[in-house]
């Protein structure tokens, strides 16, 4: 697994709701990132360290407080792009959809544009995940930028995931939005182009949501510690 995978691997799980079982695997995070480059496995190293201390009810109400949509700090990427519109509902489908092409049948009650779901897949398959990613970049640097300014260690989770990008992140919210003017480097994520299928001996340490084929279901084995 490449340096920037376990960073998303890692970031993705911190991303969600934490249950008593982060606190759980705190150890685990901490030894995946040995493997990481040295800045972003800083980065996710501080919140770990502030998560270790933070008692379970405390850190999950702090998470709720941060990601809000009424503050404009939201996990979901296609809210940054439609909003609540029609829109976002077919960009919700073709999310599903790229994910099915590279042989991954979405099965969960989160919506397929959930950060760390993106994150999961990006870690998964590098060089789709990463255009997807790039597809994304305006909202992400946006909820990077919001989450800074609210003062808060999840502000070195998003800056550990932009730093798994090309290129430096903007510094501002207008650097940001203009990102989304000039649109991604690249060619968009495209669906005809299947990678190896998520199978037998593919391993993902932490899932974030449930990814089966569509022949039977695939029940990931947890690393052992």
């Amino acid at each position: 697994m490449t340096p920037d995978a376990l960073v998303r691997l890692v970031a993705g799980r911190l991303l969600q709701y934490p249950d008593a079982r982060l606190h759980e695997e705190l150890p685990r995070f901490e030894a995946a990132l040995t493997g990481a480059a040295p800045e972003p496995a800083r980065l996710l190293a501080e919140f770990l360290a502030y998560a270790r201390v933070t008692p379970e009810l405390e850190l999950a109400a702090h998470y709720g407080d941060v990601f809000d949509t009424r503050n404009r700090r939201c996990l979901y990427l296609t809210w940054w792009t439609d909003g609540d519109t029609r829109n976002r509902g077919l960009s919700l489908v073709r999310m599903k959809r790229i994910y099915r092409d590279f042989g991954l049948e979405f099965a969960s009650d989160e919506l397929p544009d959930f950060l760390p779901v993106a994150l999961e897949f990006a870690a998964l398959h590098p060089e789709a995940g990463t255009l997807l990613l790039e597809e994304h970049r305006a909202g992400l640097e946006l909820l990077r930028l919001a989450v800074t300014a609210a003062d808060t260690p999840y502000a070195r989770v998003l800056e550990a995931v932009c730093a798994t990008l090309p290129g430096p992140s903007p510094e501002t919210k207008a650097e940001a939005k203009a990102l989304a003017k000039r649109g991604p480097k690249h060619e968009s994520v495209g669906l005809s182009d299947p990678l190896e299928p998520f199978g037998p001996g593919v391993e993902l340490p932490w899932p974030t949501t449930r990814l089966e084929t569509p022949e039977r279901p695939v029940t990931p084995e947890r690393t052992p510690a």
